[in-house]
């Protein structure tokens, strides 16, 4: 991602270098950095390694209330290195996809959401992680693609996040073509929350994290698990589970303060 000045002075401050991940600790956010702009930000062996180390420091971090997502460099992320996938064992390729999908079931089950900040291209399992995340926000001119097909390769996982984020048609269509979509279309399908400017892309993610960060952590974690939970079951199933989780969540310390202090027209002050 091609980022600006602000951006990349910002991330100097209580960042640790991975080499291929930067991690940057800002108040209530932890930013990953894809960090391999002269690989495209490829999705190595080693970084998909480092981003699940990450994430799980992140989630155990008192303070976390948001991870956000980004890359160095013109290219978010050009999916799997291809260097690492020639004339690999059958057990090679099972165990490369099997920690890809871990670290993308990862990003869902974490207790607090995340968001993908994209600027420039991100294709395949580069297009999974932006559909893995619980939010994007994307510069004007990002693109997104599956391109798998046109190697003779198809995008069969970033199909399983892709597909859980936009139509079935217009899913099906980037598989079967490869062809990217710009920001403006993949924001009509439902795949990005907010298209920005690119000089306002850093002011953008900032004010979501912010939004996001005003409420309790422990009930923004019971209803991201509640989300994700319900969308594969039907209308009743959905319904009996949502309504033991709300009334759990009723009685916790964090939603009594809540209540509280909105009938004292008062801040909550968050267990």
């Amino acid at each position: 991602m091609c980022l600006m000045a602000g951006s990349q002075s910002s991330a100097a401050a209580g960042a640790t270098d991975h080499d291929e991940l930067l991690v940057e600790h800002d108040g209530p956010a932890v930013r990953l950095w894809l960090n391999r702009p002269e690989r495209r930000n490829a999705l190595s062996a080693s970084l998909l390694e480092a981003l699940s180390a990450a994430l799980t420091g992140a989630n155990e971090r008192p303070e976390t209330r948001v991870v956000v997502i980004g890359a160095r460099g013109p290219v978010f992320s050009a999916g799997h290195d291809l260097s690492e996938m020639t004339e690999r064992s059958l057990a090679d390729y099972q165990a490369l996809f099997g920690r890809c999908t871990r670290v993308m079931q990862q990003i869902r089950t974490l207790d607090v959401p995340v968001i993908a900040q994209v600027e420039g291209l991100a294709t395949a399992a580069g297009c999974q992680l932006v559909a893995a995340c619980d939010l994007v926000v994307a510069a004007e001119g990002a693109t997104f693609a599956t391109p798998g097909v046109k190697i003779g390769l198809f995008c069969t996982t970033p199909m399983v996040p892709l597909v859980r984020a936009i139509p079935a048609k217009p899913a099906m269509e980037m598989l079967l073509t490869g062809e990217p979509i710009d920001a403006v279309r993949a924001y009509e399908l439902g795949l990005i929350n907010r298209v920005v400017p690119a000089g306002e892309l850093d002011t953008a993610v900032a004010e979501l994290v912010g939004q996001i960060a005003r409420s309790s952590r422990e009930v923004i974690a019971l209803g991201k698990r509640a989300f994700y939970e319900q969308l594969s079951l039907g209308e009743d199933e959905a319904y009996r589970r949502a309504t033991g989780l709300i009334s759990e969540n009723a009685a916790m310390p964090a939603a009594q303060e809540g209540m509280a202090a909105f009938l004292e027209k008062r801040p909550p002050k968050w267990p």
